[in-house]
């Protein structure tokens, strides 16, 4: 998720594979001609996509609200957005000054295409067994006991995430937090796919018998838990601030109401030229790391970089406490001789010293995981093509952060007691040295993940001494590049989404002494619960959080209108922080195909 770690969505296109045809409702614009929206002029409401003239889409959008229609999702392509409109108010919304034309939002069928697991080299399957994680599920290790937490887009309960147990919502710290229907839900699609590579499982799959199975989906650790915190909307669009309190969120909490959290998945960085000895991101995940969590970032998506001067890994992957991933790309063949580091993914910056490398390199092209039908990257992207049974494409090395958490999770379950160092120290010398394409330290670290290896070995040495992060540098320093812009209003400088001052040097005080979060406040605001009420999520809190069993069929989650998605300027504190993706390559693949 991050730039360029994450992968990255924006601009990209996106490619969705599958056998037979599945129905999905996406944007289907047709011209505005007299018998369109306007023709069902009897009762009841019409979904319909608007498209603002310039400079008008907040106009429009509270036309919408005026005529007593529904706003739902943004349409960045067409400087418009669905809605749900009162059938009679049709003509009266097309007459608006702000708006451009008005049309009916019509499904429309996808052709997917063929796919088979045991062939495809970016399947799961493939994935699991080129790993060495399916020798750890015939030995009896399968990531059970273990929560992972993702920092992400949210995790929609889509079938491979919907079993009993599968899926705990941490607190939704994004835009769409105070949106019923879309609180805790992954609007973008991102989270989804990441929560699927790391522990997603089928309803059918049989425990005891994960290893082998070419028919249920399965992801790395396929018996492990995601603990998901919300941090992005429907266009991906979040501050470092929320990032941040995300993170100090899952270390306060790691043992709260049942949970046991041990690995930390951050497929997203920030761009910033801080360095991580006072970057605030890299020292909250040090307290993460102090604190016993293995802490799993993209090293990003920004290719190698042959002479000094390149941009380096993103942050907080550069912070030398943490698995730095990089992406290695399978070639489309089910041979492992030919492996060789992705094109996209992020190097050391060679020539110089002192700059962090990645600590190695897991597969992360065309990964096939779980689809969120409905979202931004379904809609925008879609088109392309869809995966049999409901699920995509993508490339990143968000994508090779997922498949290291969920190893993660595995070597965990294995050896309980370990310290994170100690988790650190055997994927890393256990790694298989590439032969293949750019093979230096700079591009894969210590080589691909080979949890084969990994699985006899009963002890290793782990000391690791750096300087610590201090994390006193600015918030505005560690955004980075990537800033969230509201009608031409930027959102910089030492301020949190609530327009609040921040202090790094004191987030950071209280962060080591435990105390950044209070109950649901943090940095003096509520930013928890109903309308912010500040709803503490303590044991009493988990109870209704779990998806147990829920399913979503495609049907109903394509025809969701996702409410809530633009928001007045009196809504959040003054501010609409929406319409920007975090930067250009922040909450998304480095291509979706």
């Amino acid at each position: 998720m991050g730039v360029g770690a994450l992968g990255v969505v924006g601009g990209r296109r996106i490619r969705l594979l599958a056998v037979g045809v599945l129905a999905l409702v996406v944007v289907a614009m047709l011209p505005p001609t007299a018998g369109s929206a306007s023709s069902a002029a009897g009762g009841g409401s019409v979904s319909v996509i608007v498209q603002a003239r310039p400079g008008g889409l907040v106009a429009a959008a509270r036309l919408v609200e005026q005529v007593g229609g529904q706003v739902g999702r943004h349409l960045e392509v067409i400087n418009g957005f669905t809605a749900l409109v009162p059938a009679g108010q049709v003509d009266r919304l097309s007459a608006g000054s702000s708006v451009a034309s008005v049309t009916r939002n019509e499904p429309v069928q996808m052709q997917a295409a063929a796919y088979t697991p045991t062939t495809d080299a970016g399947s799961l399957y493939t994935t699991t067994v080129a790993t060495g994680a399916q020798a750890y599920w015939k030995a009896g290790y399968t990531g059970k006991g273990i929560d992972v937490a993702v920092v992400d887009t949210g995790t929609a309960p889509v079938p491979g995430l919907a079993t009993s147990g599968k899926l705990v919502n941490g607190p939704d710290l994004s835009f769409e937090s105070q949106a019923k229907g879309l609180r805790y839900l992954d609007t973008y699609g991102h989270g989804t796919h990441m929560a699927g590579i790391i522990a997603g499982r089928a309803d059918a799959a049989v425990s005891g018998r994960y290893a082998g199975d070419t028919t249920n989906f399965l992801g790395m650790a396929p018996d492990a838990r995601i603990v998901s915190v919300k941090v992005a909307d429907a266009m991906g669009a979040a501050d470092v601030s929320q990032i941040i309190a995300a993170i100090d969120w899952v270390v306060q909490n790691k043992t709260t109401g049942g949970l046991n959290i041990r690995v930390l998945n951050l497929s997203f960085g920030t761009n910033t030229t801080n360095p991580y000895t006072i970057d605030p991101l890299c020292h909250a995940v040090e307290a993460a790391w102090n604190k016993g969590i293995t802490v799993v970032a993209a090293t990003g998506n920004a290719g190698f970089y042959k002479t000094p001067g390149g941009p380096g890994l993103t942050s907080p992957a550069r912070d030398p406490y943490v698995i730095a991933v990089g992406a290695t790309d399978t070639n489309k063949t089910l041979s492992t001789s030919d492996d060789a580091v992705a094109s996209f993914s992020s190097s050391g910056v060679v020539g110089t010293g002192g700059t962090k490398n990645p600590d190695l390199v897991a597969p992360g092209k065309s990964i096939i995981s779980l689809a969120v039908p409905g979202s931004f990257i379904d809609q925008t992207y879609g088109a392309g093509g869809a995966v049999t049974g409901g699920y995509m494409r993508g490339s990143g090395t968000s994508q090779a952060t997922a498949v290291m958490s969920g190893a993660a999770a595995l070597v965990l379950q294995q050896h309980p007691t370990w310290t994170n160092n100690q988790v650190k120290a055997l994927l890393t010398t256990t790694a298989r040295k590439l032969s293949a394409g750019t093979m230096t330290p700079a591009a894969q670290g210590l080589g691909t993940l080979d949890l084969t290896k990994a699985l006899s070995v009963t002890s290793v040495a782990a000391a690791y001494s750096y300087t610590s992060s201090t994390g006193t540098a600015t918030l505005e320093s560690a955004r980075g590049t990537a800033h969230l812009v509201d009608n031409g209003l930027t959102l910089s400088g030492e301020q949190d989404i609530f327009a609040a001052p921040v202090s790094t040097a004191t987030q950071a005080s209280r962060r080591t002494a435990g105390t950044a979060w209070t109950g649901g406040t943090y940095n003096g605001q509520a930013w928890t619960g109903s309308a912010f009420t500040g709803t503490s999520w303590d044991s009493a809190n988990w109870s209704g959080r779990m998806w147990s069993g829920r399913m979503w069929s495609s049907v109903t989650w394509s025809g969701r209108m996702w409410s809530g998605r633009m928001w007045s300027s009196g809504t959040w504190s003054g501010r609409m922080w929406s319409g920007s993706h975090w930067s250009g390559n922040t909450w998304s693949s480095a291509d979706w195909n």
